[in-house]
């Protein structure tokens, strides 16, 4: 009988994995690819449609040139997981059976329970978010005089937060237009955690781009023209009159996996998966955003792109193993290094092998399109990766 093999998500895990399936799997598999969106979108890329709206063509790839023919594809926002049964849960009221399934669902923004934060921030998880940041933010420059700039405000300095706050200010620059640009962290450096070197660089870039910093106090609370940041019982918070407000300050599991019968962290519903990317359901497999990837006692493969991008292969593999009933390989993430954008400008670090840690510059702004383009072409092709080429 032949066994049915069910992806869900369209991400870089979903995608990547199904391409690796395909190539690993013999004829006792048959495999459904289930996403929300009928096509694949470079999200690490999604921050260039803030500024310029005609580069979504450019990182949004479909479906239909990833998957082979043999990949039935269905369109359709997932609303549950039953492993008991083992189905999947449709929006329009459809089931899906599976006997063996990887969920690649990725991730939401976390919000925190920070009052009016939800209801007043844009995120950057979608096309559809990018596109209407670059709305709002074409609307209030417009309104805007120079004596009065439109504020746009750009919460938590990490990769995306770092990248959406350079694509506003080359709109800025680029249409000349009335606009300060403000990104707000509540650790104490841009990029926390990471090496300080690597911080610095971004920082210069940031201010040499005309973005304040704002380090050390986290949003408070929001409402429909107010940020206030830090504060407490001793202190007034800051605030931060603002017209566009893009929350890119942290991620936590999908909805949907609330009630799946497979163990999750309990703060953040993200799916706990062993190296081999197995859950506690063995017939349940998690990787990308979605999951909580072991690495060592208390360690976890961080949730990017280049993880969900390497993991991918394996996992598609695994799946096509697990049908056949054969031993699965285990994963280690492999940190190849760090690409971040700032406007048209790009800073490395910790590249692999070259042998100077951190550097910025043409050689930084061509291997953050190399690693774009070299992903484009290997889940589509080398046409569409040169055509991206110069909006990446």
């Amino acid at each position: 009988m032949t066994a049915q093999v069910v992806v869900l998500g369209s991400g870089y895990a979903g995608a990547g994995a199904v391409t690796s399936f395909e190539e690993a799997a013999d004829d006792s598999a048959e495999l459904t690819w289930i996403s929300e969106h009928d096509y694949h979108l470079v999200l690490h890329e999604a921050h260039r449609v803030v500024r310029d709206t005609n580069v979504a063509p450019k990182i949004s790839i479909p479906v239909d040139e990833i998957k082979p023919p043999e990949t039935t594809f269905t369109q359709g926002r997932v609303t549950g997981i039953d492993v008991d049964e083992r189905e999947i849960h449709l929006r329009d009221g459809k089931s899906v059976p599976y006997d063996y399934l990887l969920v690649a669902l990725g991730s939401r923004t976390a919000f925190y329970g920070i009052e009016g934060l939800e209801e007043h921030a844009h995120t950057l998880k979608s096309l559809d978010d990018a596109r209407e940041i670059h709305r709002d933010l074409a609307d209030a420059a417009g309104e805007a005089t120079r004596s009065d700039p439109a504020q746009v405000v750009v919460g938590g300095a990490g990769l995306s937060g770092i990248q959406t706050a350079g694509e506003v200010a080359a709109y800025r620059d680029d249409h000349r237009a009335p606009v300060d640009v403000t990104l707000v962290e509540g650790l104490d450096e841009v990029f926390p955690g990471n090496d300080p070197e690597l911080q610095g660089a971004l920082r210069k870039r940031l201010e040499a781009a005309g973005v304040d910093i704002m380090t050390g106090e986290f949003v408070s609370k929001v409402d429909a023209d107010t940020i206030y940041v830090g504060g407490g019982e001793d202190e007034d918070p800051t605030e931060l009159d603002y017209d566009v407000f893009v929350w890119t300050g942290g991620i936590t599991g999908q909805a949907e996996l609330e009630d799946a019968a497979v163990d999750k962290d309990d703060r953040s519903n993200r799916v706990y998966a062993d190296r081999d990317f197995r859950t506690s359901d063995d017939r349940v497999f998690a990787i990308g955003d979605t999951a909580l990837i072991e690495q060592g006692p208390e360690e976890f493969a961080p949730p990017t792109a280049q993880a969900a991008w390497q993991a991918a292969e394996v996992a598609g593999e695994n799946l096509a193993r697990a049908v056949e009933g054969r031993s699965l390989e285990t994963w280690t993430y492999d940190d190849k290094g760090t690409l971040i954008s700032v406007g048209d400008e790009a800073v490395a670090h910790g590249v692999d092998p070259l042998p100077i840690d951190t550097f910025g510059g043409v050689g930084a702004e061509l291997l953050k399109k190399a690693v774009a383009a070299r992903w484009i072409a290997d889940v589509s092709s080398l046409g569409r990766a040169i055509d991206a080429w110069s909006d990446m």
